[in-house]
């Protein structure tokens, strides 16, 4: 394994200009510019998410290219996470984005390692590849799965080649793929290449071949039980249950979620049988990557009426709803 550095993504983003003509049409590629294909085997908004994206702010404060804040300072790639360690374990392939020839690998770094408190100074990336793109491009995959690295240095691949396995290795403290992109040494935002643009959710240039949809945060899970869990257990991959018995103490609402806002909504609903409702508002006070909120009912005397209870939870940002999930249990006769 080749000895070398792999910087991972808490350098200054984007602070010099990359000289790129602005005259394309609407979400098109110039003929100079790489096009990127997704770097991860999965379904964004379903089995995966984008945790943060490039942060554009030259600035203390920190600005994603669409308007929003789902970035950190300094932050120069963009993070495609997994929602839980279960899916982590089960094995998620992060892929070629474009074509071109391994530069460099890493592997053997453990999975975990900085979230328990150990020094990776200078291995913040974990493990990763490197890929020379040609015309000065150049990709770098961080945090893959230990021992997962499935190339090596000069091999020539084609976007869509497998590369390793979404980990946790490095500087993580959550499952995901960290993807940065570097034309001529300068770090550029695939989802708005054009450093002087204005932030916009729908930029007129991309180098994305079918460009993510931008979503600034969401619902990532919901689900009916008879108590709280710990966050610990979500994050981890608790399932949800479909059935509780009759003799259920109380009927738990939970919802998981990621990168909040101060004053961002969220609104918890259960109703079942025999006319049972609940409801639950819960305003969130500061930002967070990664939230979990809880409500529920204790059980009146007697019990809850068997049949089937239904769920939903809303995150409102600025009085417009931006993400729904959905659940249900059924409660046994006793």
């Amino acid at each position: 394994m080749p000895l070398f550095r792999l910087r991972h993504a808490d350098r200054r983003a984007g602070a010099l200009a990359l000289s790129l003509s602005l005259a394309a049409l609407p979400g098109a590629a110039l003929a100079q510019d790489i096009v990127l294909k997704q770097p991860v085997a999965c379904t964004l908004g379903e089995s995966c998410y984008i945790q943060h994206y490039v942060d554009h702010d030259p600035g203390p404060e920190v600005r994603d290219f669409g308007c929003g804040a789902a970035s950190y300072q300094g932050h120069d790639g963009t993070d495609f996470a997994l929602p839980t360690l279960a899916a982590m374990a089960a094995g998620v392939d992060v892929l070629a984005a474009a074509p071109g020839r391994v530069r460099a690998i890493r592997d053997g770094e453990a999975d975990g390692a900085f979230a328990a408190g150990a020094d990776v100074a200078t291995k913040e990336c974990g493990n990763g590849v490197v890929i020379d793109h040609g015309g000065g491009w150049q990709t770098q995959y961080c945090h893959l799965k230990q021992g997962s690295v499935a190339v090596r240095p000069g091999t020539k691949i084609g976007a869509g080649t497998r590369l390793g396995q979404v980990g946790m290795s490095g500087k993580a403290e959550f499952p995901h793929l960290h993807l940065a992109l570097r034309h001529d040494g300068v770090d550029v935002d695939p989802f708005q290449p054009d450093p002087g643009a204005a932030c916009d959710p729908a930029p007129r240039r991309t180098l994305w071949q079918d460009p993510p949809a931008y979503v600034g945060g969401g619902l990532l899970q919901a689900a009916l039980t008879d108590a709280p869990p710990g966050f610990a257990a979500v994050k981890a991959g608790l399932s949800a249950q479909d059935a509780l018995p009759a003799t259920a103490a109380a009927l738990v609402l939970w919802a998981y979620g990621y990168d909040s806002r101060k004053g961002d909504v969220v609104r918890l609903t259960i109703t079942g049988p025999g006319g049972f409702a609940f409801a639950h508002d819960e305003m969130l006070e500061k930002p967070q990557a990664l939230f979990f909120r809880y409500a529920g009912k204790r059980a009146p005397a007697g019990g809850f009426a068997p049949g089937r209870y239904e769920a939903t939870v809303t995150q409102s940002r600025d009085g417009a709803e931006i993400s729904r999930k959905e659940a249900f249990v059924t409660l046994a006769a006793p």
